[in-house]
């Protein structure tokens, strides 16, 4: 399934790994700290695009933690998703 006919609900997986940006955009997170390691699975919790032009799909993704709660809602470019399971 493309990122293009995923709705909130949907499961998704990393596609790469995934790190809390430098400015702290996670509060609940350190700057610099790993999010989710590629093939991670999280639910989309929201779709939305950026402001900017050419406007891009940010996907609102929470992951699944170690202990299989979701965590923070983190804030995902396309390229960094996919709709595949990834196995190692």
């Amino acid at each position: 399934m493309s990122l293009n006919y995923v709705q909130m609900g949907d499961i998704v997986y990393a596609a790469v790994d995934i790190y809390n940006d430098e400015e702290g955009g996670i509060p609940v997170l350190e700057a610099g700290e790993l999010i989710a390691s590629a093939g991670t699975r999280g639910v989309i919790v929201n779709i939305g695009e950026t402001e900017e032009e050419p406007p891009q799909k940010i996907f609102l993704v929470r992951f699944e933690l170690p202990d299989t709660t979701l965590g923070a809602p983190t804030g995902c470019l396309p390229e960094e998703l996919t709709t595949e399971k990834i196995t190692a």
